[in-house]
């Protein structure tokens, strides 16, 4: 599996977490829970952020040459 292969794996993995969540998110009626539900979710997304920034590098790098 190429490296590019792994990240696109890993970002569904994140998202599917992240659908996850939110479908928890919406029958959370506690503030403990909403808490690490939110906590967890921003986390996801910085993760799939930076995956996206990396990506999208190495896609401009390998444009530009």
């Amino acid at each position: 599996m190429s490296q590019r292969d792994a990240n696109l794996l890993w970002l569904k993995d994140m998202l599917d977490h992240l659908r996850a969540c939110q479908q928890q998110l919406q029958w959370a009626e506690d503030a403990d829970t909403v808490v690490v539900l939110t906590e967890s979710m921003m986390r996801d997304l910085d993760c799939c952020r930076r995956l996206c920034e990396s990506l999208h590098r190495r896609c401009v790098m390998q444009h530009a040459s």
